[in-house]
């Protein structure tokens, strides 16, 4: 796999490429293109490492569904979807510690290999539910692909087998991101603007 994108010692850089989304500036920090690119990279590999089986993509709503969009389109095997629902964060940009499942899978995944689709890894709770609930089903393997994670927030030793981009512990919106249930169609991932 092309080597994780490691941007925790990347400067972000000013640009003029800003929103205002509930009263809060945000400034551009991942353009479409380097997301785009990045995804069919990622696509690539996991197409490469489910050659010989047909993989179960499970998508975690609602924030991953423009990521898991993508990516699907970017393995070039066969390979089936369902979701699944948690929240942890509800309105707010810290999550509250408390995650709960609001929609379960509906696919059989006893026997198959899963593979747990997820927009961003912060404090790595919601992941770590995750894992435990989808390996009560006794899937043959279970992987994870995320297009963020913020590894200085993550706090259970946690293993993500496929990460886009390892990014700061800084709050993010668009591309599937959300700031109170807004911001989620922006094409570019921008981050919360503290200056």
């Amino acid at each position: 796999m092309p080597a994780t994108r490691d941007l925790l010692e990347t400067p972000v850089q000013p640009t003029d490429a800003a929103v205002t989304v509930q009263g809060e500036r945000f400034r551009r920090y991942l353009s479409a293109e380097r997301i785009k690119k990045r995804v069919a990279e990622m696509g690539k590999t996991i197409a490469r490492d489910y050659a010989t089986t047909t993989p179960i993509l499970v998508s975690v709503l609602n924030g991953a569904f423009m990521y898991t969009a993508d990516l699907m389109r970017a393995i070039d095997t066969d390979c089936e979807i369902d979701f699944i629902k948690l929240s942890s964060y509800g309105d707010e940009k810290v999550s509250s510690g408390e995650v709960r499942e609001l929609k379960s899978v509906d696919a059989e995944l006893e026997g198959r290999d899963v593979l747990v689709v997820e927009d961003i890894v912060d404090t790595g709770l919601s992941m770590e539910f995750m894992k435990r609930r989808l390996a009560e089903y006794n899937p043959a393997s279970l992987r994870v692909s995320t297009l963020l994670h913020k590894p200085t927030a993550t706090e259970p030793d946690l293993t993500l087998d496929y990460v886009g981009f390892r990014i700061p512990d800084l709050f993010v919106i668009g591309y599937g991101l959300d700031y109170g249930q807004l911001a989620r169609n922006l094409s570019d991932i921008y981050i919360l603007d503290e200056g």
